[in-house]
């Protein structure tokens, strides 16, 4: 088993660019941690290096306290699965699965044994006489899982492995991915930019943006005390709604102002008054309530309702912003019909207009 350290990592290319710089990360054994952020934040580039596929151009990469920088992949003890399956389309599943083990010449009893345990567990035994062709895009993934189980390495690489599946797969494969990191007790890397994966993969995330980490935590933490706002904007379906402008007091309480916005904040807000700065208020926290006090109140028209089966997004102009909200099926309103929310104000996120940072205190 093994534990991962970048001690200040980068990476320079020939041309000047600098994909990763100064990256501190410990990845513990036997965890499984996720690289999130969106194209081009050198989460990737983060995973090859740990793969031996990028050079490290500065800094320590090691694997417990084994400085491993100049080591060659296929001495890493990593296995790699990509998002595009890599499968030999000549070669039957079985072949697929055991190319690995006959390279590194392992015994035939071992192989024919490793291959058709992997096999069961990942309910494709069935398969194994079947080419690359004649399988599903998910079956597909399972035998690109198997040929990278039946290596037990001690890292388990995964470069955004259900990006070419459909979203009902993806769901089921995420269980499997899970259920299979449990069963080997081995360190998994996973690499996506979908932030459901994230979340429910992950034992800890972090969320990566132009080469630095933004935060590391876990899923409850990065979701619900964002540390910046690009965290925070990151994750959320819709992204959460934003808006400018600074912080007041009322009652010994801090209260953010915006126009006619005027919301009650966390005691734990550690912000002077007149401070510029950026609330965050996720789609899910509020209420339909016209009785709702003004220092929790939002009010707008609204101008467009989506229906999304067990809820329903509305769109409503907030302070000049449009703004959406996730409400219950059941709490009807029409377009053009003017509501009340309740923000739950204990679940308000603020941050300071300038760094981005959060203005939670603790």
């Amino acid at each position: 088993m093994a534990s991962i350290r970048f001690d200040k990592v980068g990476k320079r290319y020939a041309n000047g660019f600098v994909a990763i710089e100064n990256l501190d990360l410990e990845i513990r054994d036997r965890e499984f941690l996720v690289l999130l952020g969106p194209s081009g934040c050198g989460k990737s580039t983060t995973l090859n290096m740990i793969a031996g596929l990028e050079e490290v151009t500065s800094g320590k990469l090691c694997f417990g306290d084994q400085l491993v920088n100049d080591i060659p992949p296929d001495r890493r003890d990593v296995a790699m699965v990509f998002q595009s399956y890599a499968l030999y389309p000549h070669k039957t599943v079985y072949e697929n699965i055991a190319f690995g083990l006959r390279m590194r010449r392992t015994p035939q009893a071992e192989v024919d044994a490793r291959v058709r345990s992997a096999a069961q567990k990942l309910a494709i035994t069935h398969l194994l006489d079947r080419r690359p062709s004649q399988l599903s895009g998910g079956q597909r993934q399972r035998v690109a899982l198997g040929r990278a189980m039946v290596r037990r390495p001690a890292v388990f690489l995964m470069d955004e492995p259900l990006s070419n599946l459909d979203a009902a797969l993806r769901i089921s494969m995420r269980a499997e991915i899970k259920q299979l990191h449990e069963e080997m007790q081995t360190t998994f890397v996973y690499v996506t930019h979908d932030q459901a994966e994230a979340l429910t993969l992950a034992d800890r995330i972090v969320v990566m943006n132009d080469g630095a980490i933004e935060q590391i935590g876990t899923p409850h933490d990065i979701y619900e005390k964002p540390a910046t706002i690009f965290v925070a904007s990151f994750l959320g379906a819709p992204p959460i709604n934003t808006l400018d402008g600074e912080i007041g007091g009322a009652s010994g309480r801090p209260v953010f102002r915006c126009g006619d916005v005027a919301l009650a904040l966390p005691p734990a807000i550690a912000a002077p008054t007149g401070s510029k700065a950026t609330l965050g208020l996720r789609a899910e926290d509020v209420t339909l309530d016209p009785k709702a006090q003004d220092d929790v109140a939002i009010d707008g028209v609204v101008n467009s309702i989506l229906p999304i089966g067990s809820d329903q997004f509305i769109g409503m102009k907030v302070a000049g912003r449009e703004f959406f909200f996730r409400l219950a099926k059941d709490q009807a309103c029409a377009i053009g019909d003017r509501v009340r929310l309740a923000a739950l104000t204990n679940r308000l996120h603020v941050f300071d207009a300038a760094s981005g940072r959060s203005l939670a205190g603790g």
